[in-house]
């Protein structure tokens, strides 16, 4: 008599709800909404949640740390030739061609520092005579240089036509140029051809 409406409400409610006691495992084909991630990915997940940094300054020191690692491999790779991690610059068939066909001969340009050290100290010594040989030496070795590098970029843009024709080779024979200036023993990436090999 005295009893809750409310309660009576709900009873009749709860009484009519189907209870499914049902024992049956479900269906391993049965779709799920989504796939299964494979281990490695789980695990790369978990791996990346739990050393997620909780503020700036873990934040800032983990990007140095992956910072640091990626320039210790990009300078192993300079000096190895791993293809992987070199700059975009160094990266691809093309401009590894273009490093090895400079690498495998000789260029007069590679010899312009030591040149320039000895007309450098000829022009110094108060003689007139020195001083004129080292301006004439200056202009020569100037020349040759200017014609062995457009010579070379006439035999190295052939050499890429027959080679990729189907590629990009933008930059490729000044990328060249500007190695053949270098001394072989400072270039990066290191060699990877002998003198008179052919790429």
């Amino acid at each position: 008599m005295f009893r809750s409406r409310a309660k009576e409400e709900k009873t009749p409610a709860a009484a009519k709800a189907p209870v499914n006691f049902s024992k049956q495992p479900r269906d391993p084909q049965a779709p799920k909404g989504r796939p299964t991630p494979k281990r490695s990915e789980a695990q790369a997940q978990r791996r990346s949640v739990a050393q997620t940094p909780t503020n700036r300054k873990d934040a800032a020191k983990r990007q140095r740390e992956e910072r640091r690692a990626a320039m210790e491999r990009q300078r192993q790779a300079l000096a190895g030739g791993d293809e992987r991690y070199l700059p975009a610059r160094d990266k691809g068939p093309v401009r590894r061609f273009a490093r090895d066909f400079v690498d495998s001969r000789f260029n007069i340009a590679e010899f312009f520092l030591p040149m320039a050290v000895v007309i450098l100290v000829l022009s110094m010594v108060r003689v007139a005579s020195l001083q004129n040989i080292a301006l004439l030496l200056w202009l020569v070795v100037i020349i040759l240089i200017v014609l062995d590098s457009i010579l070379s970029a006439v035999r190295l843009r052939k050499r890429l036509a027959e080679r990729f024709p189907d590629q990009n080779k933008r930059g490729a024979v000044a990328y060249a140029l500007m190695r053949s200036l270098q001394m072989r023993r400072l270039r990066l990436p290191k060699p990877q051809v002998k003198r008179g090999e052919r790429p």
